[in-house]
């Protein structure tokens, strides 16, 4: 089976490539390579390659910057899905489509079903929810919208890495302690995606992140717990709570974002609690 993978270079697609089964043959896209927003790069893309599958992991991420650059954020999540999806439904290929727990207000208190209403917060949750819909909208597609949160890995900017960093510059860190959602490894992200790839019945929308529930504050503590027990740190830093008025930001973040992963708990991925495949992930940058 022939898989072409969106947006190789960043961290999902880096964690697929390292994760692949050996039967699978992976065409892999970064930026420099496809335009996902380039109609006819992408039609020849996908006729010169012809994949059974689509797995899109690219998009506009930086969700602060989407707010004063809507045009350019909903150019990659909307209209680059869309194109993808047209052109994988014109070769008969299937398309996994990856969103985020931006698409909810975070206004619950239990973990959000794929089927509960959305109501984002920000440019960039709009643009993804717009994304799924332009995905799932399209007659004659066979295609699955798998949600996720709070991505990391152990390369790339993320939450894990810019920690580590203020860590390691100053003696303490203020994070907000009032946004709960869970952390997920790229890792365990991309081993659910290659079951999903054999899972061909498997459509709609899906959620999967880690297990457990945290706050960033509770995940920066994880962080600094855990990096100096394996010496990634020379001591642990001290992380003060700060409530997310003491941080105002341009983007409107979700107070709650767990995502109900139960439409998935038949499948044969482990569902690790995200602190034990955050220590796995310090390990892997300590080692590397």
């Amino acid at each position: 089976m022939k898989i072409l993978v969106t947006g190789a270079g960043g961290q999902v697609g880096q964690a697929l490539l390292a994760t692949a089964p050996k039967d699978l043959a992976l065409v892999l896209c970064a930026h420099t390579d496809l335009d996902i927003t380039d109609q006819r790069a992408v039609s020849a893309q996908m006729r010169q390659q012809a994949p059974q599958v689509v797995i899109n992991t690219a998009a506009y991420t930086a969700v602060d910057r989407a707010e004063s650059e809507p045009d350019i954020a909903r150019k990659a999540n909307c209209l680059g899905p869309r194109l993808l999806a047209a052109a994988a439904r014109d070769i008969g290929a299937r398309l996994i489509h990856l969103s985020t727990d931006f698409v909810f207000d975070g206004h619950s208190s239990v973990p959000y079903p794929p089927e509960a209403p959305t109501h984002p917060l920000s440019v960039y949750g709009e643009t993804k929810r717009a994304g799924e819909q332009a995905v799932l909208d399209l007659p004659g597609l066979d295609a699955l919208v798998l949600r996720t949160s709070w991505i990391y890995a152990a390369q790339g900017r993320n939450f894990l890495n810019t920690m580590l960093r203020l860590m390691k510059a100053n003696g303490t860190v203020r994070v907000v302690s009032d946004q709960v959602g869970t952390p997920t490894s790229a890792g365990s992200l991309a081993q659910m995606i290659w079951q999903l790839v054999r899972l061909p019945r498997l459509s709609g929308i899906h959620h999967w992140s880690d297990a457990g529930v945290a706050s960033w504050y509770d995940f920066a503590v994880a962080i600094s717990e855990e990096a100096a027990a394996i010496g990634l740190l020379s001591a642990q830093v001290e992380v003060l709570p700060i409530a997310t008025e003491q941080y105002p930001t341009p983007a409107r973040r979700p107070s709650y974002s767990v995502l109900d992963k139960s439409s998935l708990s038949t499948l044969e991925v482990p569902l690790v609690h995200w602190r034990a495949n955050l220590r796995r992930v310090l390990r892997e940058i300590r080692d590397a």
